[in-house]
């Protein structure tokens, strides 16, 4: 927090008015109270040690759901009574969710960052980490004796009574490098989410670290007040992949990313969809100008378009007289609606999870789903070049060109116009790691439309790259009004949980029953080079390929 000290041009949010209230007429006594009842798990996680009996509601009695510990009179409640409490009670606004051990004010219904309460939080974790050392260790010589194990140097499996294997013994204890919690700062795991997904991005990865943002030129070159997103990002990917093994706090981004985003910048839950978005049209208008002057999209060479940039090809074909119109998009990422049947690519396979109507949707369903051929509604008459009027028409998506990093995002939130209401749609899906495009792109729609006509369709090279792996995926959970997010990403095929500031290990059947919100694919070839370029990393002590982390088990 120094830096914010230091620089004129950063610009703290305003804080709770109840926090500071709060904080003001109590101090830091209630910070101290809770810092008594903190209980760190075997896997690293900080919570609010529980009554031996099951936890209730003070006001409905009830044992379901999130508690919130008052940080006043010490009352139990659920969320709803918690608001509840607050109005009732005067002066009781501040909480403490006795499960993740995080503030939350009962006025404002959000969840709030406070430094002060966080420094308490990791004091405790770093005690409860500590206190499982033997003798007069130092956490040098641990991490030291678990790198060893890691290694195979010292163990005598003869003695052991488990007997647990190097390969699993490096599999609960150390983890790839770039795996790291990041810190949840009030409402924050949209963020967070996204994060990992580009922290684990290859080419978005490669960039970075390798310096491909030059932090003295846009030092040189910066004209306004507005702080480099660029920059923090950039900080991110450092500290990441420093191999420090401590939760960080991506404040510094948090507050630059709400100066190119004002409409967005508040400590209530955001859609991690648009957040996604909003990221890389800040990232596309800081970097793109610099390089590009007067250029499209197309020909974009920031780090956002060169990773993510696609183009989709639309084509509306008049149903009276068969003339065609084509459009070509520019995207960074693909929408969704969820089908309701099996597509021809599924039929054959076994696929047991279906939704409680019996049916099942697929990722192949729902592509099918987007470049089917869409009847136009009679409100919808588009003008024909040929006929001179307006007529009913066809349309139909395809994708013209493939990016190196694909986005697809899952239509889970519904809103109606006529109800004036919205609902969370809680559909499972069904999603390959290995995904062949090749039957979606403009090329295989048109031979499939023309027959074995010769066409010029213009093919490209998407063609030839159309194979994709799956590397990561964002997942929601709850409902519209309260819901977490959460990403799993997937290194050296290997699969990990990434829950704000906890990183878990979990296997594949995990991430397929997840309830998928986005879902990225990197080029099978770029996939396979990532990974293989992690396998030959150099082992440093600065930038070794495992080490062990906090909050992980």
């Amino acid at each position: 927090m120094e830096m914010f000290l230091r620089n004129p041009l950063y610009t703290n949010p305003e804080p709770c008015q109840h926090l500071a209230e709060y904080k003001l007429k109590h101090g830091f006594n209630g910070y101290k109270a809770i810092q008594k009842l903190l209980v760190t798990s075997p896997i690293g996680k900080t919570s609010v040690k529980k009554p031996k009996a099951v936890p209730r509601c003070s006001f409905c009695n009830g044992c379901e759901g999130r508690f919130y510990l008052c940080l006043i009179c010490s009352s139990f409640s659920c969320l709803d009574h918690t608001i509840l409490h607050s109005q009732s009670e005067i002066g009781h606004a501040v909480f403490v969710d006795i499960e993740r051990a995080e503030l939350y004010c009962g006025v404002c219904c959000d969840q709030l960052y406070d430094p002060d309460f966080d420094r308490v939080v990791m004091s405790k974790h770093s005690m409860g980490l500590t206190s499982g050392a033997t003798g007069n260790e130092s956490i040098g010589q641990r991490l030291i004796k678990r790198r060893r194990l890691i290694s195979g140097v010292g163990l005598n499996f003869q003695k052991s009574k488990c007997g647990v294997s190097t390969k699993d013994m490096r599999a609960k204890s150390c983890y790839p490098m770039g795996l790291r919690g990041l810190n949840n700062l009030g409402s924050t795991c949209f963020m967070n989410s996204v994060l990992q997904v580009l922290l684990h991005a290859p080419p978005v990865r490669e960039y970075f670290l390798s310096g491909g943002h030059r932090l003295e030129a846009c030092h040189r070159r910066r004209t306004t007040d507005l702080m480099c997103l660029l920059c923090e990002v950039n900080a991110i990917f450092s500290a990441v992949y420093s191999g420090d093994q401590n939760p960080y706090t991506p404040a510094q981004f948090l507050y630059s990313w709400w100066q190119h985003s004002a409409n967005l910048a508040s400590y209530e839950q955001q859609d991690a969809h648009e957040f996604f978005i909003s990221m890389l049209d800040a990232i596309h208008e800081k970097e793109g100008k610099s390089r590009n002057g007067s250029k499209g999209n197309e020909d974009c060479q920031c780090i956002a378009h060169r990773v993510f940039y696609g183009l989709l090809r639309s084509d509306v074909t008049c149903m009276t007289c068969g003339f065609t119109s084509t459009t070509y998009d520019p995207c960074v990422d693909i929408s969704l609606n969820l089908n309701t049947s099996v597509s021809s690519t599924e039929k054959g396979k076994k696929l047991n999870k279906r939704n409680d109507d019996g049916s099942l949707s697929t990722l192949s369903g729902c592509l099918d789903l987007f470049t089917r051929p869409e009847k136009l509604g009679s409100d919808q008459k588009l003008y024909c070049q040929n006929c001179q009027e307006k007529q009913d028409s066809l349309k139909q998506m395809s994708i013209r060109k493939l990016p190196l990093v694909l986005s697809l995002h899952v239509k889970r939130f519904e809103h109606s116009l006529v109800k004036k209401s919205s609902r969370k749609i809680d559909r499972y899906l069904h999603f390959p790691f290995s995904l062949d495009l090749s039957p979606y792109l403009s090329s295989s729609i048109l031979r499939a439309r023309y027959g074995n006509r010769i066409y010029s369709f213009g093919g490209d090279e998407s063609d030839m790259f159309s194979e994709f792996e799956i590397f990561a995926v964002v997942t929601h959970s709850g409902t519209l009004e309260s819901g977490h997010y959460v990403s799993f990403v997937r290194i050296r095929n290997q699969w990990y949980k990434c829950d704000d500031a906890w990183i878990t290990e979990v296997d594949e059947a995990t991430v397929r029953a997840s309830q998928c919100y986005m879902i990225f694919y990197a080029q099978k070839t770029l996939y396979n080079k990532a990974n293989e370029d992690q396998s030959h990393a150099p082992n440093s002590p600065g930038r070794e390929l495992y080490f062990p982390i906090a909050g992980c088990c």
